[in-house]
């Protein structure tokens, strides 16, 4: 099994502590590069560095997910590889292209993604401001999706979101909590919790 790991905005002491129980446990590690070695160096230092360059050759980027798809397959499907990333893994990094390599190429291997304090949680600490009510969080591109909290009433939120264009919708419920659920589309129940999270997505 391939696990990509968060681990968090920079600071070593700022990992989970599953993310950390991982990193010593695996068969064998990855990052991206020398800063995330360097983060989770406290916790293990025999890593991989692979080539993940900032570029905006998209051919050479290509290349060097394909390569390094090669270089991992072998650990994740004989035993725990982790792939630790800056931030969390889902939220704008690398890792969903290469679990696409890994998926075309290497089918049997199983992925999943243990998360991490990303960029956009860490700053409200870091610049000392408190976020409450709505807010837009985007890298500049055209919004695509959308993240609502606290969501007591599903259905009626989908409805109105479909009004937008929004037409692929997920919904958690008591996220890492006894209980949690994980609905999509059609099976969003009309009432949930308010520890309820949906995400909306504008499909292409």
């Amino acid at each position: 099994m391939l696990v990509g790991v968060g681990i968090g905005p920079g600071d070593p002491e700022l990992l989970t502590v599953r993310a950390a129980r991982l990193i010593r446990e695996a068969d064998a590690v990855f990052v991206p590069g020398r800063v995330a070695a360097t983060i989770i160096a406290p916790y293990r230092t025999d890593v991989e560095v692979l080539s993940f360059p900032m570029t905006d050759d998209e051919a050479y980027i290509s290349r060097c997910i394909e390569e390094n798809a090669e270089r991992i397959a072998p650990h994740a499907r004989d035993g725990l590889a982790v792939f630790c990333i800056l931030g969390d893994p889902n939220f704008y990094g690398t890792f969903s292209r290469l679990t696409e390599v890994l998926a075309a190429r290497h089918p049997n291997v199983a992925c999943s993604t243990v998360p991490g304090i990303s960029a956009i949680t860490a700053f409200a600490s870091v610049a000392g401001v408190h976020v409450a009510g709505g807010i837009g969080v985007s890298d500049g591109s055209e919004e695509e999706a959308r993240l609502l909290l606290k969501v007591k009433r599903p259905q009626e939120t989908a409805a109105r979101l479909r009004t937008e264009g929004f037409d692929d919708f997920v919904l958690v419920e008591k996220m890492y909590m006894d209980g949690q659920q994980v609905v999509r589309n059609d099976a969003l129940p009309e009432e949930s919790s308010y520890f309820s999270v949906l995400f909306a997505r504008k499909k292409r």
